[in-house]
């Protein structure tokens, strides 16, 4: 199983994607925004990375740009609730900096899964 970092501000969507993941059999840390997270990153190297976009401190975008520029083959999946402006544009962008996939929040947790596994084929 793979080794997740997760990356969101809201306290909730961490734990239920924790949980989730960890049920699968997946080894997850957690983040509450990308500075954080980046900083994890570092620590831990996993092999894939699931951030939100809006965040306080460091945003997801910024973040996935950074983790991009510095590690090429990274993993990442891109989530957004929204914002200022719809999250289908976020997740767009997302996608610009180079997450592999993007899902509007609430995620569905089969597709998610898929996801992971896909990238750590």
């Amino acid at each position: 199983m793979a080794r997740v970092l997760i990356i969101d501000d809201e306290e909730n969507i961490l734990k239920m994607l924790s949980m989730a993941l960890e049920r699968e059999g997946h080894k997850v840390t957690t983040a509450s925004n990308g500075k954080e997270g980046i900083k994890l990153y570092k620590e831990t190297l996993a092999d894939v990375i699931i951030t939100d976009i809006v965040m306080p401190e460091m945003e997801g975008l910024e973040a996935i740009k950074k983790l991009r520029n510095e590690f090429k083959d990274i993993k990442i999946i891109a989530l957004s609730g929204g914002g200022f402006v719809n999250p289908k544009e976020y997740l767009k962008l997302a996608k610009h900096f180079g997450a592999q996939y993007t899902f509007t929040k609430p995620a569905n947790l089969k597709e998610l899964l898929s996801a992971i596994e896909e990238l750590t084929k």
